[in-house]
């Protein structure tokens, strides 16, 4: 059974907030056998969501903020609690879906930018940006391509459409990751670390995407170890040893 945290453990969202939470977060706990006592990587987080939140993850590294994205994403299991996500009116659990449902349901669901960029490499950026729609069957082949040639324009690249992704820099590799995270015009988009592999100019650049997506009405979480992006974020937790140990929504009440 999971200690009891010291620290943060409800989210009270403003009573002037009207719209329903996009995801919730609630008890989740994941931890790991170790040959003396269990490990906890994250201990009883509860947190929510709202639509159109660009939230800031913060904390140092081994805090367990890409722990954290895992289980909301669902690409790693939870030892305990539950993530549910509200998407297009139907509210669901995530960690009840198996293996296929849950692949489908994020395809269609979440837009996921890693800081590895995670292109692959034989493909043309244009192909990377097709293949998540492909995979998902919303679009035919012409249409896939012809929103893909969108998304590039989108963040200034269709004229490096045929190159592959070798031939581009770092901070072009990023953008082109996240055109493929819209690939399936998700309603959420998850960041962990994105521009932590990058310079500072080109970090901004890419970080300015991401606030754009946001006037659009995209939904963001990012992870992130720079506690100086905090005031461009709309909210920010702070993740400590496996704990929320702040949540700047508090602070507003």
């Amino acid at each position: 059974m999971a200690r009891k945290s010291t620290l943060i453990q409800k989210d009270k969202h403003p009573s002037t907030q009207s719209s329903e939470p996009l995801i919730n977060v609630s008890d989740v706990v994941k931890s790991f056998k170790t040959a003396g006592e269990d490990f906890f990587a994250l201990n009883g987080i509860t947190f929510n969501v709202y639509p159109g939140e660009f939230l800031g993850i913060i904390g140092k590294s081994g805090a367990g903020k890409t722990t954290l994205v895992n289980m909301i994403t669902g690409v790693d299991h939870l030892t305990s609690g539950q993530v549910s996500v509200n998407t297009n009116n139907r509210k669901v659990s995530i960690h009840h879906f198996n293996e296929d449902q849950l692949a489908l349901w994020r395809g269609q669901n979440m837009g996921v930018v890693y800081q590895s960029f995670q292109l692959l490499p034989m493909l043309s950026l244009l192909e990377n940006i097709m293949l998540p729609m492909d995979l998902c069957g919303n679009y035919s082949p012409s249409q896939s391509r012809e929103k893909a040639y969108e998304l590039l324009r989108m963040v200034e690249l269709e004229d490096h459409a045929k190159k592959l992704p070798k031939f581009i820099s770092g901070g072009q590799q990023q953008r082109v990751s996240i055109a493929r995270a819209l690939a399936n015009d998700p309603p959420i988009i998850i960041a962990d670390e994105p521009t932590g592999s990058l310079d500072s100019i080109t970090a901004d650049h890419v970080f300015g995407v991401f606030e754009t997506l946001k006037n659009q009405g995209r939904t963001i979480l990012m992870v992130t170890h720079d506690k100086s992006l905090s005031p461009r974020f709309t909210r920010t937790l702070v993740i400590q040893d496996g704990e929320l140990a702040h949540d700047s929504q508090t602070e507003a009440m």
